[in-house]
């Protein structure tokens, strides 16, 4: 790479990643403490809100509607609107990204605590489960791949919305896409905006192997059905092994002896 791509204002440029490294570090750094903020407030925020809403079905609807309409405002205008309160400041941005989350937070875990089958807490009842115990034991394990989903989810959504905290001064990355679109610098531009893409994909890897390691019985159960859609006898028996899950590749070779 040309040690001039800075004054030829190149899209790519090694010379801007080796001069502005402390720049990038700092912002990077920013963006991810704005991200895990959020969904630390956001977490401990919508678990209440989603046993009160599984718990009595009459609340189910305020707070749904509410956390929806709250995802609905313009970014600019909920920081306008939180800014009396916290003023230009790292809160104003964390609590906005905390409110955007709620939505698909809460509605992910109601989503996966009902989806629980009846007949599973019928008969952990039976068993002298109490509605702590059901909870914890039965219903939050179960409900965890779509728990996981809205993490994931909301985790990534914050990671773009922290660039908007630009607006005020705390964007982490976005600072620098702004100011690189000001004054046309395009390295900057073009950096920032990768960075932040893979800030958002190493954490929903991470999330997702976080998910595998919480939930082992929905990948290995995925693993034996690619098995037996590969080996349609595999698991049914001896005699059905060799009978219809060899068959096919069997009568290949048959045909092609004879």
């Amino acid at each position: 790479m040309s040690d001039n791509c800075l004054v030829a204002n190149d899209w790519i440029c090694g010379e801007y990643l080796r001069t502005r490294q402390h720049d990038l570090l700092s912002a990077v750094g920013q963006h991810l403490v704005l991200t895990a903020e959020s969904m630390l407030a956001g977490l401990v925020i919508a678990i209440p809100l989603t046993l009160i809403a599984r718990q009595w079905r009459l609340s189910t609807g305020p707070i749904l509607a509410v956390t929806t309409i709250l995802y609905t405002v313009p970014s600019l205008a909920m920081f306008s609107l939180l800014l009396p309160f916290y003023g230009l400041s790292p809160s104003l941005v964390v609590t906005g990204l905390t409110l955007y989350s709620l939505t698909i937070l809460v509605r992910n875990f109601l989503a996966g605590l009902r989806g629980v089958p009846e007949d599973v807490k019928e008969a952990a009842r039976g068993m002298g489960y109490g509605p702590v115990r059901l909870l914890l034991e039965v219903e939050v394990p179960l409900a965890l791949p779509a728990v996981f989903a809205g993490i994931r989810i909301a985790t990534v959504s914050t990671v773009a919305l922290v660039t908007v905290g630009a607006i005020v001064g705390y964007g982490g990355l976005g600072n620098l896409i702004l100011s690189g679109l000001h004054s046309v610098f395009k390295a900057q531009v073009l950096t920032a905006s990768v960075l932040c893409v893979l800030i958002a994909v190493v954490l929903d890897l991470l999330l997702l192997g976080l998910e595998r390691l919480s939930t082992p019985w929905t990948w290995r159960r995925t693993g034996l059905l690619r098995l037996r859609a590969v080996r349609p006898g595999a698991g049914s028996g001896n005699g059905a092994g060799r009978g219809s899950g060899a068959g096919p590749e069997t009568s290949e070779r048959e045909a092609a002896a004879r």
